[in-house]
């Protein structure tokens, strides 16, 4: 199993802070840095900048927002940053919410599956280099009966298969993952429930497209935070669970509250959303169970971080990338060092 490093969203007053933490990854061996985008900064201006400091550690976009740029322009984003980076580049998609597609970017959040599977096929045809004509639901290129003529990419790209991977949550948005991408991001993933609620699903779509889970890259991001009192540090993760499970989307549409019911924590899940959603913030995350957030991250000491990675290697997982905690540079460095320092104990480096 290898170790990936998710910087999170640029701007939030660490951005020194991140560049560091990236380049340490970078010389402890980590795998791969991601760096995600929602409605503030954007994650390709950000990767080339850690990819222009660093030098062996793959850069990767957690995500690049399929509502936000036409899919020929992924392809050239894609191959400059794969050219800069000397091949180091991995493109990670996603639909985002209704919320962020909508009211960002007045994207109609419709069909989002049909849009990816429609996307992905465009993205990679661009990347071949062969000139581009497509036809589908919610992309024709060109325009019928107007001046624009098929076009195509004018630069080489340094690998024109670029590694795809989707973020993918739900039963059928995992099934199609398998079946189209060459890796799946997922989040708040429980090592004892990712068999039922993501693998089996990414398996079957795997085998859809006739093909096996050899190879394809199971990259869940789990929190990471280095301590002797684990109530204590899974106290620092409560308002950041109770955000996603219950103030991520809306009452109707809210993908990891759904994933929290999945895992068993049904009456938890209402709970933590009425309460957000009524604008009790501290009360949902108090109601966030302990067992939740501590199956959903890495907490403890070396030696039980290690324990926790074996049973996520055994669940599947092929990158785990880590989210260090800390509120200072230091703290975060000591977290990212402990991942590694673990994965040696695991014995699964």
């Amino acid at each position: 199993m290898r170790l990936g490093i998710n910087l999170g969203y640029w701007g939030a007053g660490m951005d020194g802070d991140n560049l560091a933490v990236a380049q340490e990854a970078d010389r402890l061996g980590y795998d791969v840095c991601w760096a995600a985008e929602a409605y503030g900064s954007d994650a390709p201006t950000v990767l080339a900048w850690v990819a222009a400091q660093t030098e062996r550690i793959d850069v990767g976009s957690a995500i690049l927002q399929i509502p936000a740029r036409q899919p020929a322009m992924t392809a050239m984003t894609a191959a400059t940053l794969d050219s800069l980076s000397h091949g180091r580049f991995r493109l990670g998609l996603g639909v985002s919410g209704p919320q962020v597609s909508e009211g960002w970017y007045g994207v109609k959040f419709d069909k989002p599956l049909a849009r990816t599977r429609e996307y992905v096929e465009i993205v990679r045809k661009a990347m071949t280099r062969e000139r581009l004509s497509y036809e589908g639901e919610h992309w024709t290129l060109p325009l019928p009966d107007g001046p624009g003529k098929p076009l195509k990419l004018t630069v080489h790209p340094e690998r024109e298969h670029i590694p795809l991977y989707i973020a993918a949550i739900g039963p059928k948005n995992l099934e199609q993952t398998g079946e189209i991408a060459d890796g799946a991001l997922l989040i708040f993933p429980s090592a004892d429930h990712l068999e039922e609620t993501a693998i089996r699903h990414l398996r079957t779509g795997r085998q859809k497209a006739g093909k096996t889970m050899d190879g394809f890259d199971v990259c869940p991001t789990l929190p990471l935070a280095l301590g002797d009192d684990v109530d204590a540090l899974a106290d620092v993760f409560r308002p950041y669970t109770a955000l996603y499970v219950g103030g991520m989307g809306s009452r109707q549409q809210n993908f990891y509250n759904q994933l929290a019911q999945r895992m068993g924590y049904e009456k938890a899940a209402a709970d933590i959303q009425d309460r957000y959603l009524s604008g009790d913030k501290d009360g949902a995350a108090a109601a966030v169970p302990k067992e939740l957030i501590d199956s959903t991250t890495l907490l403890g000491s070396v030696e039980r971080i290690a324990d926790r990675m074996r049973q996520y290697a055994e669940a599947g997982v092929t990158t785990l990338t880590l989210a260090p905690a800390g509120f200072t540079l230091d703290e975060r460095i000591a977290a990212l060092r402990a991942g590694t320092e673990a994965l040696e104990r695991s014995g699964l480096a």
